[in-house]
């Protein structure tokens, strides 16, 4: 392949970012060797017969995920806002048909069953509105005739309600955050900061103060770390000790590729709480090299927003990269006890086939937004130089 070849492949390979495709490909494959290590012993404690079943079914999201990946990142920022706009319009629709059809999972209702399948439409609907809402800001400045504001507000509060009436509060948040950060570069003033601000404090608080789980958790969790006893150990509260437990049992090293214990007394050991066992087993170093990963994807996204001249990519890409490094971060920070627990899975790692594949996709239009395209320079017209016949070499 050279830089003459004019294929579609060798078009995008000359011009994608390289290091995002091995950062996506490393967490990709370490989230699959990391099923090998923490799902096993999930199956076994709840009487599954095949020991590998989750493995399996990780293998094949993952067989999944790798056309949606490299297939999204072959796309045109235009194609990537009209899958996004499709996939964006299929999830409200599945959002709003969980509360009615949806299995109900501790006192929640977040998944749906499509075709036979167990979808968790939340997972879509984030990098898909995130698109969409970079593009109806971008649009009112090159329109301001468009109600685009108007429309991104609304859609905007249509996301978050049907969330909190599920409720997941977290990706609630994790959705009003990248939602910010697009208003934000798309040039909020000062008092729409205020706003916010006095906005998210708000719901946080109503969430503690109606919402009888999140009230529980805040309360332990706050107990905990001003040194309270602990009277009840609650699931959540259980998991956070255990979690706590494998990282100071796997130390700097980690005990080995199969050798964590803590794990087996785990009940989420392959979704929320899987970097714990990656703590365990492969050491706090691991654990690092992992975080920083993340934190290269989101130093490579905003570095090239910061040159993008267009706005409707750089709005999207800045929000699509808020979207992975505030959600690997809450499920870090979760297994650290460093915050409350929260349901939020580690993307590309968590064991979860529409965490996979929405992720998936997050990924692949971060790649195809961040490609490199010619730079239309506009130059100055050239000067019209005149000759006179009767002066000949001499121009006026």
């Amino acid at each position: 392949m050279n830089r003459t070849d004019r294929s579609i492949f060798a078009q995008w390979w000359w011009t994608v970012d390289r290091t995002l495709i091995v950062a996506a490909m490393a967490l990709l494959v370490g989230g699959l060797v990391l099923s090998f290590a923490a799902s096993p012993a999930v199956a076994e404690r709840i009487g599954v017969s095949d020991t590998f079943y989750f493995v399996k079914r990780h293998a094949v999201f993952f067989v999944l995920a790798l056309p949606v990946l490299f297939g999204v990142s072959l796309m045109s920022p235009r194609d990537v806002r009209r899958m996004s706009l499709l996939i964006f319009a299929g999830s409200l629709v599945l959002l709003a048909a969980v509360l009615l059809f949806g299995q109900e999972v501790k006192g929640a209702r977040r998944w749906i069953n499509v075709l036979g399948f167990s979808v968790q439409p939340s997972e879509f609907v984030k990098p898909a509105f995130i698109v969409i809402t970079a593009w109806l800001f971008a649009s009112r400045e090159r329109r301001p005739e468009m109600p685009a504001t108007v429309v991104a507000f609304g859609l905007f509060g249509l996301v978050d309600g049907l969330l909190i009436a599920q409720p997941d509060i977290g990706q609630t948040l994790l959705t009003s955050a990248a939602w910010g950060a697009v208003f934000f570069v798309a040039g909020m003033s000062v008092w729409w900061i205020v706003g916010f601000g006095g906005l998210g404090v708000a719901g946080v608080w109503a969430a503690y103060t109606f919402v009888p789980h999140v009230h529980a958790r805040i309360n332990r969790f706050l107990d905990k770390q001003g040194g309270g006893p602990r009277k009840v150990m609650t699931a959540d509260g259980y998991q956070a000790q255990q979690a706590h437990d494998s990282f100071l049992n796997g130390g700097w090293f980690g005990r080995g590729p199969g050798e964590g214990t803590v794990k087996r007394l785990l009940p989420d050991a392959h979704t929320d709480y899987v970097f714990a066992v990656v703590g365990e087993e492969f050491g706090l170093i691991a654990c690092g090299v992992l975080a920083g990963i993340f934190a290269w994807i989101v130093f490579r996204g905003l570095s090239h927003a910061a040159r993008e001249e267009d706005s409707f990519i750089r709005y999207a890409v800045v929000g699509l990269v808020v979207l992975i490094g505030v959600q690997s971060g809450i499920n870090m920070a979760v297994n650290l006890q460093l915050m409350p627990a929260k349901g939020m899975t580690l993307p590309f790692i968590s064991y979860g086939g529409s965490s996979l594949l929405a992720v998936a996709f997050e990924m692949g239009a971060l790649m195809a937004l961040t490609r490199r395209r010619p730079q239309t320079t506009r130059f100055a017209p050239p000067i019209q130089i005149e000759r006179h016949e009767d002066a000949p070499g001499h121009a006026v």
